[in-house]
């Protein structure tokens, strides 16, 4: 797909990962409500593969390439299995809006590992600003949902909530490595296909998991409640496939760097998202916190959208040391 034919598609595909990946972390809490995190996951990423897979051959494209097979497992086990699904985990214990903060290190990640890059990130000096304001807006997000009081604080026991946040920040690296891998090792089907066989390697990995851990015993499909379904079928369509395809697309066209300020975006949907459907609500550090971290992902792209003139450059890097010197330091309540 010729990127310069298709720039129109670029700011779409960055909206579906920023929105409906933002949203999906409370489809998760939906879903976790019938489903175990790892059941759950099978079910997704397999239903979405299978119904991807099945178009695919129907349209006459061929998946019998096991070269491909083993590429598209490595990044689907890695990106799918180990990051979103243990993102599923984690929510059995943290907020869905704990949970987009958790692994909105992302970033950082992906500038960290990808030292081939090193050259082109550090090259703008308004990419390194971006992250580091977006990281201080998360810190001051962070600390505004601690100190707010939730139901999976009240029914888990801190020791059981740190490891589920160590756990999320293990998933942003395994996306990290995965979507590395993705973009460094690509395959030689069409994206589409890629996709399909990412999704049915990481459901079949999910279930394998669900297995070890014994989350088939006592598990009943006939008993899960109507609410979990609805979860599940919008991680299947929106979260699985129409994000999931983007999400790779943009690996193809853009620094790696770049398409994971997904990162920052998606805690601020999931809060507006479970303010709207499930009545929760954020304080006034964690308005504040999102707030900064718009403001950093902004600077991140700005750049690469804009073609800012040094004069213009000037200008904003004057606007954000008059903003710090009147700035008065956060003191915690």
């Amino acid at each position: 797909m010729s990127t310069n034919k298709n720039k129109w598609l670029i700011p779409i595909a960055f909206t579906n990962i920023y929105v409906i990946w933002g949203i999906t972390f409370l489809a998760i809490s939906f879903g976790l409500n019938g489903f175990p995190p790892f059941i759950l996951s099978g079910f997704r990423f397999l239903a979405a593969g299978l119904l991807m897979m099945g178009y695919l051959l129907l349209k006459g494209e061929k998946a019998n390439s096991i070269i491909n097979w083993r590429k598209n497992a490595t990044t689907g086990i890695l990106i799918l299995t180990g990051g979103t699904g243990l993102v599923a985990w984690g929510e059995q214990y943290v907020t869905a809006s704990e949970a987009a903060i958790a692994i909105a290190t992302g970033p950082f990640w992906f500038i960290a590992i990808d030292k081939k890059n090193w050259g082109y990130y550090f090259s703008d000096k308004f990419i390194p600003l971006g992250l580091i304001i977006g990281f201080v807006g998360l810190i001051l997000f962070l600390n505004g949902s601690v100190s707010s009081s939730n139901s999976h604080a009240e029914t888990a026991s801190n020791s059981i909530r740190i490891t589920a946040f160590i756990v999320l920040a293990l998933s942003s690296v395994a996306w990290v490595l995965g979507s590395l891998y993705s973009k460094k090792n690509p395959a030689s089907h069409s994206t589409f296909m890629n996709i399909a066989q990412q999704l049915i390697t990481a459901g079949v990995a999910s279930f394998i998991i669900a297995f070890f851990r014994s989350e088939w015993t006592g598990f009943s499909i006939v008993k899960v409640p109507l609410t979990a379904w609805f979860g599940l079928l919008f991680l299947i369509f929106f979260g699985s496939i129409i994000a999931y395809l983007s999400y790779i697309w943009l690996l193809s066209v853009k620094p790696a760097a770049l398409v994971s300020t997904h990162t920052y975006i998606n805690p601020i949907v999931t809060v507006i998202a479970g303010w709207i459907v499930a009545n929760q609500t954020i304080n006034t550090n964690q308005f504040y916190g999102l707030i900064i971290i718009l403001a950093g992902v902004l600077l991140t792209n700005v750049t690469k959208y804009f073609k800012l003139s040094k004069r213009s450059k000037v200008k904003i890097r004057k606007v954000i040391r008059h903003v710090n010197r009147n700035t008065r330091p956060y003191q915690p309540i």
